[in-house]
C-alpha cells in the first residue's frame, strides 16, 4: 500500500497519481476504523427552562477542560423544540459567540433563539425540566455529565442516547472550536442506511466498522468507503422489534467535514466545526420518514417529462457532425433517445458559456437544434464552475467587474481546471447569483439549451494551495493530460483552517482537506471561510443555476449536479460520478441510487456501461437492463474509452430495445412517481423494505429494487449468468413482460429466474393498477399513444381491490399543478 504521507508536497502531486494511489488503497484507511479515544469529561447541565416561543433552553458548562484538539468552549446553549408532531430539534452551540451554521437563506428553516443570557440566568433558573414530551417523541436529559435520550412515545423505544458510561467505547459530549464529538448507543436490531455520498461495497445497509467520512471531494466513485462528491449527514434506522417494524431518521445539519464511526452498537460523530443541529424524524414507516425529512430540507424538484426518457452523452464528441451521427444512429437502431448531451467538447478552449467556432459553429448548431427540437428531442451541455482567467473573455471580465469570485488574501483565489488558470464564483454572494443568471441568459440566447449539467463543483482543482501563473510558461502546455497542475503553487500550512488539529479521513487517506480543491482559508462573501462552507459549493451553485434557468422562459428547469448537499434535490438531479465499466460498479450503482432516494434526491442514476474503462459487450447488455430503470437513465463515457453508445453492439442494441422499450411504456407511471416525489419526497427507486418493512429478509438487499411501491426489478449483476436468484416478498408477483407468469410467495422466498442475455426480470405486485402507454422512440411520441391499465389481484382471485395513481400535466410549466390548477 502506498501512502500519500510519503510526499512532501501535496500541491505538486499529479492528479492521476492521486487517483492511482486511491485505487491502490481502496479508498480506505486503517485509522478510520480504530475506536476513538475518550476525550474529556463532558459538560454539566446547569439550568434548563421553557421559553415563551416554544421549546426549552438550557446552559451547559464544561466539567474539566483539556487541550486535545484545542481548548474547550466553556459554556454552551442547548435549545430543544418539537417543531412538528413528528420532528424534534436539538441544537447545541457556543453560549457566548455566534458560530458557523448552514446559512438559513440557503436552507430555510426555523431559527433557534438568539444567544440568551443563559450564564447569568443559571443561578436563577434551576433545572425544572427533566423530560420534554411531544406528540410522537420524548427527550430526556441526564445532568452530570450531560446527555440526552430521544424515545418513541408509542412504545418507549430509545432512538438516540448520548449518555456515556465506563463500558461504552465512546466518551461524553466534546465541543471545541474545531472539534465536536457526540455519540449514541444503538440496539442490536438497528439497521442503518444513509450517511453519504460514498460507494458502499457491502450494499445499502451500513456495515459496522466501515469508514464514513463526509466532505465533498472530486475522487472517482470507484473508491470504496471514501468521501465522494456529496455530503448528506443523515441516516435512517429501521428496526423490527417483535414483528413490529418502525423507522426513524436522524439528521446532523452541519456542512463541516466529519468522520462518522459506526460500530454496530454505537455511532460517533467527529466534526471539525460548526454546531450540533440535530433533527429527529419519528416515521414510523420508511416513506413517512422521507416525507418528514423532505418537508424540512425541501421537496424534490419536479422534473420535465422528457427528462425521464433516455439520455446519451460522451466526453469526446469532437465536433457537431459526430453528435448528428449519434442521433441518427440511435434512430436507425430503433433505440429510444430523448436527450443528446455535450461534455466540454462544444466549448472554445474549455471556457464556460462559449462555442468552439470550428467544431461547433453556431449556425450549424442552431440548425441541428431546430431539427431535434421539432422532433421533441432536447439538448444539454456541461458547465464547470471555474472561470478561465483571460482578459479577452467576456465572462471573466464581467465577473471581475462585479467582484464575484472567492478571495484569498484579498484577491480572487487562483486555481486550475480545464481552461487552465481559473477563479471560482462565490455563490454565497448575491451579486454572484445575479451575474451567474446573466451569463446563463446570455448563453441561452447564443444556444437554446434545454438544461444544464454542472460538474466539478465540489469544487475540483487540479492544483492545491496558494498558486500563481508561471511566467514565461504556457499553462496548460497543450501536451499531455490536461489535469496536471501547471501553476506555481505552495502548500498553505500556517493557518488552523488549512491544518486543523483533527484530521478527517479525507479521500480515504487523511489527505489535507485543501488538497485538490479551494484552499480552506479562502474567503467567501461576508467573511465566510471555505473551511466551513466547502461542502455547500455544489448546493449553492445548484440554487443559482435553478434560479437562472427558471427565469429564462418560464419553463421547468432541468439541472444535473455532481456535488450535492442536504436539500440539493429541491433544485437538481444527480448522477453518481466517475464509475468503472466493471461488474462490481454495476452492482454498486444500485446501492448509491437507493441512498439518494433517502437523501431526498430521487432523480438519480449512474453512467450506464461505466465511465471508464471500456465495458465488455456482455456487461453493457446487463447494464442497460438495469439502467433502463434508473430514475435518471444516461449512457456516458470517458474521452479515452472506446465508443459505447448502445448501438455499437447489435446484442446491446437488442437489450436496449427491450429494456428501454418497456421504460417508455412506463413513462406515465414514472412521471406519476416524479409527482409523488415532488409532493411527499417519496423515492422513485426504493429498497424493498419501503414496501415490506415487516419482512426483515429484505433489510440488507441491494441487488433488487422497486420503482414506486410495487414494481420490482431483479437484474443480472454477475458475469456469465443466464439466471438470477431473486427475493420475492410475501404475495403474488406478475412478470411485466409476460403477465401469464406468476410467482406466489406466502411467506416470502428466493426464486431462481431465467434471464437470458436480453432479458431483465421485472415483476408487478398484487392489488396494483399500473398505467402504461404504447411507448415510442421519443417521450413526446410515446405520450401521444393510447393508455392501458394493468390491474393485478392475488393469484387465483377473480375479484378484489387494487390501487394506482396517474398524474399528467403540462410538464413545461415550472410547477406541477393538479387538475383544478392548484399547486400541491
Amino acid at each position: 500500500m502506498v501512502s500519500l504521507s510519503q510526499f512532501s508536497s501535496f500541491s505538486s502531486l499529479p492528479f492521476y497519481l492521486l487517483f492511482l494511489l486511491l485505487c491502490a488503497a481502496g479508498g480506505n484507511s486503517s485509522a478510520s476504523s480504530t475506536p476513538p479515544a475518550k476525550i474529556g469529561k463532558g459538560y454539566r447541565l446547569i439550568s434548563i427552562e421553557e421559553i415563551p416561543d416554544g421549546g426549552i433552553v438550557g446552559h451547559l458548562q464544561v466539567i474539566q477542560k483539556n487541550k486535545i484538539y484545542g481548548p474547550d468552549i466553556p459554556h454552551l446553549q442547548l435549545f430543544v423544540k418539537h417543531e412538528t408532531q413528528d420532528r424534534l430539534r436539538i441544537h447545541i452551540t457556543d453560549a457566548e459567540k455566534q458560530r458557523w451554521e448552514v446559512p438559513y437563506n440557503l436552507l430555510p428553516r426555523e431559527q433557534p433563539p438568539k444567544l440568551m443570557q443563559t450564564i447569568a440566568r443559571s443561578s436563577k433558573s434551576p433545572i425544572t425540566v427533566s423530560e420534554y414530551s411531544g406528540s410522537e417523541l420524548i427527550v430526556s436529559f441526564t445532568t452530570d455529565p450531560f446527555g440526552f435520550a430521544v424515545k418513541r412515545k408509542s412504545n418507549g423505544q430509545t432512538l438516540f442516547n448520548s449518555s456515556s458510561d465506563a463500558l461504552d467505547p465512546f466518551g461524553n459530549l466534546v465541543f471545541k472550536d474545531q472539534y465536536l464529538e457526540i455519540s449514541t448507543k444503538l440496539p442490536k436490531d438497528a439497521s442503518l442506511y444513509g450517511l453519504g455520498e460514498n460507494t458502499q461495497p457491502h450494499g445499502i445497509k451500513l456495515y459496522p466498522n466501515d469508514p464514513y467520512t463526509l466532505y465533498t471531494t472530486d475522487i472517482s466513485a470507484i473508491n470504496l468507503n471514501a468521501d465522494l462528491y456529496g455530503s448528506h449527514p443523515v441516516y435512517m434506522d429501521l428496526r423490527n422489534n417483535g414483528g413490529e417494524p418502525s423507522a426513524h431518521a436522524v439528521l446532523l445539519l452541519n456542512s463541516n467535514g466529519m468522520d462518522v464511526f459506526y460500530r454496530g452498537n454505537s455511532l460517533t460523530y467527529k466534526v471539525i466545526g460548526g454546531v450540533f443541529d440535530f433533527y429527529f424524524f419519528a416515521g414510523p414507516t420508511p416513506l413517512s420518514v422521507v416525507d418528514q425529512y423532505t418537508s424540512l430540507i425541501g421537496r424534490p424538484a419536479p422534473m420535465p417529462y422528457w427528462s425521464l426518457g433516455f439520455h446519451q452523452c460522451r466526453w469526446g464528441y469532437h465536433n457537431l457532425s459526430v453528435v448528428e451521427d449519434v442521433v441518427e444512429n440511435y434512430k436507425k437502431a430503433r433505440i429510444p433517445l430523448d436527450v443528446i448531451w455535450n461534455d466540454d467538447d462544444h466549448m472554445d478552449g474549455h471556457k464556460d458559456f462559449t462555442l468552439n467556432p470550428t467544431n461547433y459553429p453556431r449556425p450549424k448548431l442552431l440548425a441541428f437544434l431546430d431539427k431535434i427540437h421539432s422532433m421533441g428531442m432536447k439538448y444539454i451541455v456541461i458547465i464547470d464552475p471555474g472561470i478561465g482567467v483571460n482578459s479577452s473573455y467576456g465572462v471573466y471580465q464581467r465577473g471581475m467587474a462585479n467582484d464575484v469570485f472567492i478571495k484569498y488574501e484579498g484577491e480572487p483565489y487562483l486555481a486550475q481546471v480545464w481552461p487552465g488558470a481559473v477563479h471560482f464564483p462565490d455563490f454565497l454572494n448575491p451579486k454572484t447569483v445575479s451575474w451567474w443568471g446573466d451569463e446563463v441568459r446570455r448563453f441561452h440566447e447564443l444556444v437554446p439549451v434545454d438544461g444544464l449539467w454542472i460538474d466539478m463543483n465540489e469544487a475540483s482543482n487540479f492544483c492545491s494551495g496558494k498558486c500563481t501563473i508561471p511566467k514565461g510558461k504556457q499553462c496548460p502546455s497543450g501536451t499531455g493530460p490536461g489535469w496536471i497542475c501547471c501553476l506555481d503553487c505552495k502548500n498553505i500550512t500556517n493557518t488552523r483552517w488549512d491544518d486543523p488539529p483533527y484530521k478527517i479521513n479525507a479521500s480515504g487517506l487523511q489527505v489535507p482537506i485543501g488538497f485538490k480543491t479551494i484552499a480552506t482559508s479562502a474567503v467567501h462573501y461576508n467573511g465566510v471561510l471555505e473551511y466551513d462552507a466547502h461542502s455547500l459549493y455544489g448546493f449553492s451553485q445548484s440554487i443559482a443555476t435553478h434560479k437562472a434557468l427558471q427565469g429564462l422562459e418560464g419553463k421547468r428547469p432541468f439541472i444535473l449536479s455532481r456535488s450535492t448537499f442536504v436539500g440539493s434535490g429541491k433544485y437538481a438531479a444527480h448522477w453518481t460520478g466517475d464509475n468503472k465499466g466493471t461488474w462490481e460498479d454495476l452492482k454498486y450503482s444500485i446501492s448509491t441510487m437507493l441512498n439518494f432516494g433517502i437523501f431526498g434526491v430521487p432523480m438519480v442514476g449512474s453512467d450506464i456501461c461505466g465511465f471508464y474503462p471500456a465495458p465488455t459487450e456482455e456487461l453493457c447488455n446487463r447494464w442497460i437492463e438495469v439502467g433502463a430503470f434508473y430514475p435518471f437513465s444516461r449512457d456516458h463515457a470517458n474521452y479515452y474509452s472506446p465508443r459505447q453508445e448502445l448501438y455499437q453492439w447489435e446484442s446491446v442494441a437488442e437489450s436496449a430495445r427491450n429494456a428501454l422499450g418497456m421504460r417508455y411504456k412506463l413513462l406515465p407511471y414514472l412521471y406519476t412517481l416524479n409527482y409523488e416525489a415532488h409532493i411527499s419526497g417519496a423515492p422513485i427507486a426504493r429498497p424493498l423494505f419501503f414496501s415490506f418493512p415487516s419482512y426483515t429478509e429484505c433489510y440488507g438487499l441491494s441487488t433488487q429494487f422497486l420503482l414506486g411501491s410495487s414494481l420490482m426489478v431483479s437484474p443480472v449483476l454477475e458475469q456469465g449468468k443466464s439466471n438470477v436468484k431473486a427475493l420475492f416478498p410475501p404475495g403474488s408477483w406478475y412478470s411485466l413482460f409476460d403477465m401469464t407468469q406468476t410467482i406466489a410467495s406466502k411467506g416470502g422466498r428466493y426464486v431462481t429466474l431465467d434471464a437470458p442475455l436480453h432479458v431483465v426480470n421485472v415483476h408487478l405486485y398484487q392489488n396494483t393498477i399500473l398505467p402504461m402507454q404504447q411507448g415510442g422512440m421519443i417521450s413526446k411520441e410515446a405520450r401521444m399513444t393510447p393508455f392501458s391499465l394493468i390491474v393485478t389481484f392475488p393469484a387465483g382471485a377473480t375479484e378484489g381491490e387494487a390501487k394506482g395513481k396517474l398524474f399528467l400535466d403540462d410538464d413545461e410549466l415550472p410547477d406541477m399543478k393538479l387538475g383544478n390548477g392548484q399547486v400541491p
